[in-house]
């Protein structure tokens, strides 16, 4: 968009950004929910695990569904590394599209619907692993769990900020879908709540990161996590993620799998249309972090 103003175009904060001394007040957030940055500087990187998926349809199977069991279990992040080869072989082709910015214009719509149909077959191979890690059919989260299945992508902007210590790109959160896989630049700004520290989760050339989302730790019955994360800006770079959010249909009835509750391990989670809790979870909004709380088996909400 135009930087020139005219009584009929409203700028963007991107627009803006470059001749910003301050944080437009709009955006300073409570002193009590601030990013803490100065605290954050001893924490180092490489918390969550790096999984290759070179193997997973070979003789490094189990070995790889039990990397990604351990990692939904305790950290509900991973990043992947040899998609590529991976995708070649069992997706979609994928072009090399991380670290590539930006997109060429006249191609963008057909390189976006490549990309999005190679990202659906990742998804669909890593929740075959997922189910099977859990014990289920590896078909079960894919044919009995999602109705329809959907698939949205987002591409974030975040300009340089003045005074990043006052803001965040995006508050602490857990996503609410099923999945998510992101793509980013090599700038760092995503952060993951670990032991009650946010640790950052820097770029890793060539991978993709993967964290679980609600509908995934409903299915599970609480074995697997949907782990509050956030962005924070940087003062002198700009940062470009893509998120993909897999989802269930909106009408796909959502509960813990049959197979993984019994006596001795009850249901966490009541039954609920994805659509239901859709809603739920935008009419809280981010800043309430996490809504499963609602849909336990024991809430009277």
């Amino acid at each position: 968009m135009s930087a020139v103003a005219t009584t009929a175009t409203k700028l963007l904060l991107s627009d803006l950004a470059p001749t910003l001394k301050n944080v437009p007040s709009d955006y300073i957030r409570p002193i009590s929910d601030r990013p803490n940055l100065t605290d954050q500087a001893h924490i180092s990187d490489g918390s969550i695990p790096l999984i290759d998926l070179q193997g997973l349809y070979g003789p490094r199977r189990s070995d790889i569904i039990k990397q990604i069991g351990q990692a939904c279990q305790h950290c509900g992040f991973f990043q992947v590394s040899n998609w590529r080869d991976f995708l070649r072989l069992h997706c979609y082709p994928l072009q090399d599209y991380v670290h590539d910015w930006p997109l060429n214009p006249p191609s963008f719509r057909e390189d976006v619907g490549d990309y999005c149909t190679s990202v659906r077959g990742l998804v669909l191979r890593l929740i075959e692993a997922i189910s099977e890690s859990l014990g289920l059919p590896s078909d079960y989260i894919d044919k009995e769990a999602l109705g329809k299945h959907g698939q949205h992508m987002a591409l974030n902007y975040y300009p340089p900020c003045p005074q990043p210590e006052l803001t965040y790109g995006l508050p602490g959160h857990t996503d609410p879908n099923l999945i998510t896989i992101l793509l980013q630049d090599d700038v760092p700004g995503l952060q993951v709540l670990r032991d009650g520290n946010w640790v950052p989760v820097n770029p890793i050339p060539s991978t993709f990161i993967v964290n679980i989302g609600d509908q995934m730790q409903v299915l599970s019955n609480d074995r697997y996590k949907s782990v509050l994360h956030r962005a924070v800006v940087s003062r002198d770079k700009e940062r470009i993620s893509i998120p993909t959010f897999y989802c269930p249909s909106s009408d796909a009835v959502i509960g813990p799998a049959k197979g993984l509750v019994d006596q001795d391990l009850p249901a966490v989670y009541r039954d609920f249309t994805y659509a239901e809790y859709y809603k739920k979870f935008w009419n809280r909004g981010l800043a309430t972090e996490c809504c499963l709380d609602m849909f336990k088996a024991s809430s009277t909400v």
